[in-house]
């Protein structure tokens, strides 16, 4: 299994540092951090952009860590490509069409995320758009669905999950993160999200959560992380699956 983790969006050099320090001695290769970031105000913090692409390219030598961010359009696509290693697709950029033909053309793989109330048929049609332009490489993320519930950001359809592995070849991760949008249902979620059948999670994390400028009710602690992959490790063992760091070093 896969694990992916780090701040919803960079802020800084020493903030990147010390996430890619703590998922180092985790045995996470995979880092997140968005420097593209979609918001539903204009006026909320849309990522560092340039800035930030300078950043994770310094982050990734000198760590040696795999870069997962999103683009939202062909441009960021273009000026990202030899920073990114995995380039993710924002629910709300689902369907769109445009990127998705672009992304078909890469030789990258591109991580979809399910859209705020879109179906399985439509989030398997939109990865087709990307199978078709020829990249193969496609990554399904669940993140939970848009209700009428506020108690939750959303819901996971961890339903979904056991789905898609059953309708297509394609792996499929889950996001506990988005999914509650409250640390505290983070892990939990995270542990049932192992036990279904997840071939990954990706988690947002944070060094002082409270201070993140994204997402901060729902960004774990390092500390909080290290248990995420403490708990999963040993659910991904009983279903007889394994995290990058095995349930002895994470004890």
């Amino acid at each position: 299994m896969v694990v992916i983790a780090g701040p919803c969006a960079a802020e800084s050099e020493t903030q990147l540092r010390t996430v890619a320090e703590c998922l180092t001695r985790l045995d996470i290769r995979l880092l997140r951090a968005g420097v593209y970031k979609p918001r539903t105000s204009p006026y909320s913090f849309q990522g560092l952009q340039d800035e930030g692409l300078q950043l994770l390219h310094d982050i990734k030598r000198a760590y040696g860590l795999g870069i997962v961010s999103e683009v939202m359009s062909v441009a960021h696509l273009e000026r990202a490509y030899e920073v990114f290693d995995c380039f993710q697709v924002g629910s709300r950029n689902m369907q769109n069409f445009e990127l998705l033909k672009a992304l078909g053309q890469v030789r990258k793989p591109v991580l979809l995320k399910r859209g705020l109330a879109a179906t399985i048929e439509e989030l398997l049609g939109a990865a087709e758009y990307i199978l078709a332009g020829g990249n193969q490489q496609v990554i399904l993320c669940e993140r939970g669905i848009r209700s009428f519930d506020p108690a939750t950001r959303n819901v996971l359809d961890l339903g979904a999950v056991a789905l898609l592995k059953r309708l297509t070849h394609l792996p499929v991760i889950v996001d506990p993160s988005h999914a509650t949008g409250r640390r505290e249902l983070v892990i939990p979620a995270a542990r049932a999200a192992v036990a279904v059948g997840a071939d990954g999670l990706i988690v947002e994390c944070h060094p002082v959560p409270q201070q993140s400028v994204s997402d901060a009710a729902q960004a774990l602690s390092l500390d909080e992380l290290e248990q995420l992959v403490r708990e999963t490790a040993r659910v991904a063992q009983a279903v007889g699956r394994q995290l990058p760091c095995p349930v002895e070093r994470a004890a």
